[in-house]
């Protein structure tokens, strides 16, 4: 079984998982003021862990529920159970599976997955190859204008990121055709990828948010600028774009 296929495996089991429990009560494990944390996010990820493992019982896993296998290994999976799991709590279906998997030592990803398993739609990629939606080849859009784009700016958690995350979506309003905010960074990575959004911005995310992404819009043709916090660890600032719209005019 190639990587691709396990990922594959896993990310449709999971996703079928979440499917038949979107519309029944969901246990909760932590409660924050800005976020959930799921009993299905460890099941989700328990799962994935179990055919990633099974299959490559030598490499690492990180996620967001915690790591597992050989964290000495070369290789890594890097998972999100459910990217957008207050959308999946409060029934609104717009959340995903996501996995990557990363050379450890280059910090770089050779394959990446994203999975909405309620529109059963598939995004696939291997580095040097180009990415796919269910089999289909995908490319970033060519809209080069900030008047024909549409964004996607993300919040955060905390009140810093909030207010810059507010900041953007202000100064973007007046320039853009539409903004969004969707509450899943993976998804907002993979409709880049595919051209339904021109960008996405967010000034605190985790690896695992992203790792798939990242590999998706870079391999259909669009940009990533992914900055390490320089006080907050393993949390990150992204810019995604198409590649060819001017971003940096609101930032």
């Amino acid at each position: 079984m190639t990587h691709l296929q396990a990922a594959e495996q896993a990310a449709r089991r999971a996703g079928n998982l979440l499917r038949e429990n979107f519309h029944l009560k969901k246990e909760i494990d932590e409660a924050y003021h800005h976020d959930i944390k799921l009993a299905l996010d460890r099941k989700s990820q328990d799962l994935i862990t179990e055919v990633l493992l099974d299959t490559f019982p030598d490499h690492a896993l990180y996620g967001e529920e915690g790591i597992a296998g050989n964290q000495d290994a070369a290789m890594q999976w890097i998972v999100d159970p459910i990217d957008g799991t207050v959308n999946y709590f409060y029934g609104i279906p717009h959340f995903c599976i996501s996995i990557a998997l990363q050379e450890r030592e280059k910090k770089e990803s050779v394959m990446g997955l994203i999975y909405d398993p309620m529109l059963d739609e598939l995004w696939t990629v291997e580095r040097g190859s180009e990415p796919c939606l269910n089999g289909n080849p995908i490319s970033c859009s060519r809209r080069s204008a900030l008047e024909e784009s549409v964004l996607f700016v993300g919040c955060g958690k905390d009140k810093e990121a909030m207010a810059t995350g507010l900041e953007r979506f202000e100064r973007a309003s007046n320039r853009a055709r539409k903004m969004r905010m969707m509450g899943s960074a993976a998804l907002g990575m993979a409709y880049i990828a595919t051209g339904r959004l021109d960008a996405y911005i967010e000034s605190r995310i985790s690896l695992w948010d992203v790792a798939a992404g990242i590999l998706l819009v870079e391999s259909g043709g669009g940009k990533v600028d992914l900055t390490p916090h320089p006080s907050m660890p393993d949390t990150w600032s992204v810019v995604a774009t198409n590649g060819r719209i001017p971003i940096e005019e609101i930032l």
